[in-house]
């Protein structure tokens, strides 16, 4: 067994290649352990040269209202009122800590990805909209 550590993205294809290779190594075996370590060391290089990003906190509940087919009223109990979701839902008013905390331990939702921040819809300033109604008169 020649096992050495992925440093740079040859190693890590090499090491690929032998995972091909080892897959479906009984357990317990030589060959078993060396795809563990072989999978271990792959994993510990992918975390530091390939990693995902979190999800936006808003695309993250939209992903979780449709893959469990929730409805905005289903969130009501979560976020607060249908306007309040309304107002989160379109980028709106951001998640307090207490939204953040309900959606978590009700729907699962990690904290790590809700608390991001995230861009907040503009919306005109009051001046910005007359301004536009003074040109239009």
């Amino acid at each position: 067994m020649n096992i050495k550590p992925i440093k740079t993205e040859a190693d890590y294809e090499a090491a690929l290649k032998e995972v091909e290779a080892l897959f479906g190594a009984e357990p317990g075996t030589a060959k078993g352990d060396q795809l563990d370590i072989l999978l271990t060391l792959v994993e510990a290089y992918e975390n530091e040269h390939y990693s995902i990003p979190l999800p936006d906190p808003i695309e993250a509940i939209l992903y979780y209202m449709e893959t469990r087919e929730l409805t905005r009223v289903d969130l009501e109990k979560y976020i607060g009122s249908r306007a309040r979701v309304s107002e989160i839902i379109n980028r709106k008013r951001a998640l307090t800590l207490s939204m953040i905390q309900r959606l978590t331990s009700g729907l699962g939702i990690p904290a790590e990805v809700l608390v991001q921040p995230y861009k907040l819809a503009t919306t005109p300033s009051k001046s910005s909209h007359r301004q536009r109604m003074a040109v239009a008169a």
